[in-house]
């Protein structure tokens, strides 16, 4: 079986030159690719035995249900404002150029459970940082933050200090 890495695709100059952009598609239209991926953050997530598995939109979701599923945890959604129906918690956050609000369904998370958040990747952390926050603010306790893929040159893992984050793939550049 082929490495993870082998199933991502790099397009150079997307979305602009000087970028590499990390196309995960090509992972997902694979069933051994797909399976690795989300078996190799299951293997990230295991050993916290969280109460809860947390996903952040949209990639979140696609990595964090089958996790949540194999482990018989439920599954929690993070997601862009104006999302939920019902009673939420927010939280804005700085994005490059602007800012953006994700929110949690208010009842989403009871105090003192613990969480393990899954995203697709980690770049500048913000998303990832407001999340826990949101977590935090319902009495959460985040035990394990995991990525599948991880850009280690924008640092976004120093955004999460004090937490327990892994990546499946860690590319050194941008």
């Amino acid at each position: 079986m082929k490495k993870l890495e082998e199933y991502v695709t790099n397009i150079p100059d997307f979305p602009e030159p000087g970028i590499i952009f990390r196309d995960i598609t090509t992972v997902l239209q694979d069933a051994d690719g797909l399976h690795l991926a989300i078996d190799q953050i299951q293997e990230k997530i295991e050993a916290a035995d969280p109460d809860v598995i947390v996903g952040l939109e949209s990639r979140g979701f696609i990595f964090g249900m089958p996790v949540a599923y194999n482990l018989h945890k439920p599954f929690v959604l993070v997601r862009k404002k104006g999302k939920l129906p019902r009673e939420t918690v927010e939280t804005s956050y700085d994005l490059e150029y602007g800012s953006a609000a994700i929110e949690m369904h208010r009842d989403s998370i009871k105090p003192g459970q613990t969480v393990a958040i899954v995203d697709d990747l980690i770049a500048t952390g913000g998303t990832v940082e407001a999340a826990v926050h949101l977590i935090e603010e319902l009495g959460g306790k985040v035990v394990k933050i995991a990525f599948l893929m991880e850009l280690a040159g924008l640092k976004g893992r120093e955004k999460l200090a004090g937490y327990d984050v892994e990546s499946v793939i860690c590319y050194d550049g941008k």
